[in-house]
């Protein structure tokens, strides 16, 4: 039978047990979605299932801010990476919100009706470039930023994620294609979706790291140790690499502007001489590029699914804190434009 896996094999999910077995429960209960493929391709290496996990729960689910505007954020940042199948589930996540106009407006690709919508959308979008957000000060309520700052860099590391070693399609045969289809889907989750949920218990899953290595963005909230603990775990793949090419794929996002790299890929090191600091970069900035070839180079019978989990996180989360690291820090400001905000709505 077809898989959604391109280069992995993971175990069944009613095979998990510990921790993994853990996150599956809490995916099912906050999530909604039994056993989603974006978390079982992760599942050879808890150490950073847990965290993509807990980052996800504690900023778009239980963070601040609104389900609404989180999730048109992470639409945005799918937008800007290239994400098809991401696209395809925050469209389909705004249907279980109860947005269904919106929903089918973003399908057409026009324009939110509500101003503060699209500007979050925009928003999300201009993530990708390092610095691209500018001194303007965010388009939702200074109080709710640790949820989407928290969300928006889920997303950019989940996206690599996905277009690196998952097929674009969200729903078997692309059914997603079809109106219905997305609205039933969304009503489905619509419960799950609309419940509150209590910030903090995705911590219990990890290994947590000192409150003093949380972002100051995070403004000490559950999101914060979680991304810390990303950190830890996806950098730990920069082992799988020498210190020439870690070097190499560091420099690069140091210098990386946002952009998409050029159709022949022009400047990425040769997969026959350098493969797994090829394999990193394509993670970090065209995961969609990945090819069989670039992995089947850089796999050796050592190389497990762990291995390349690993190595494709710590690509994933270079350019995820090239971008962090970006990140204007405005004061408690809200957007400025012709209309007040409405933090309601956000």
């Amino acid at each position: 039978m077809p898989t959604p896996f391109r280069y992995t094999e993971p175990l069944p999910p009613k095979a998990a047990t510990g921790r993994v077995a853990e996150v599956y429960a809490q995916l099912s209960r906050d999530f909604g979605i039994d056993e989603p493929v974006t978390f079982v391709v992760l599942s050879s290496a808890p150490e950073i299932l847990a965290p993509v996990w807990a980052l996800m729960r504690e900023s778009l689910i239980a963070g601040p801010g609104s389900r609404t505007g989180k999730e048109l954020a992470a639409l945005g940042v799918s937008l800007a990476n290239k994400c098809p199948f991401c696209v395809d589930a925050h469209t389909m996540l705004l249907h279980a919100t109860g947005d269904h106009a919106l929903a089918e407006r973003l399908v057409r690709g026009e324009r939110p009706q509500n101003e503060q919508h699209a500007r979050v959308l925009e928003w999300g979008k201009r993530t990708r470039v390092p610095g691209g957000l500018g001194p303007e000060p965010y388009p939702f309520p200074r109080e709710h930023a640790p949820g989407y700052l928290g969300t928006a860099l889920a997303f950019h590391f989940i996206n690599r994620i996905v277009s690196a070693l998952l097929t674009e399609n969200l729903l078997p045969g692309n059914v997603q294609r079809f109106r219905a289809v997305r609205s039933l889907a969304g009503r489905t989750l619509a419960r799950t979706v609309r419940r509150t949920a209590l910030p903090g218990e995705a911590l219990a899953l990890l290994d947590l790291p000192d409150p003093g290595e949380s972002p100051g963005w995070a403004d000490g909230t559950p999101v914060g140790l979680a991304y810390a603990a990303l950190i830890r775990a996806a950098m730990a793949g920069a082992g799988l690499l020498d210190a020439d090419d870690q070097a190499l794929v560091e420099e690069t996002l140091w210098d990386w502007d946002g952009a998409h790299p050029p159709l022949d890929l022009s400047g990425f090191p040769d997969r026959r001489e350098r493969p797994g600091a090829r394999l990193a970069l394509l993670a970090a900035l065209a995961p969609y590029r990945i090819t069989d070839e670039d992995v089947a180079a850089w796999r050796r019978p050592e190389h497990t699914d762990h291995c390349l989990v690993h190595l494709v996180s710590y690509g994933a989360f270079t350019a995820v804190d090239r971008i962090e690291t970006a990140f204007n820090r405005p004061t408690a400001r809200t957007y400025q434009g012709t209309q007040p905000i409405d933090s309601r709505a956000l």
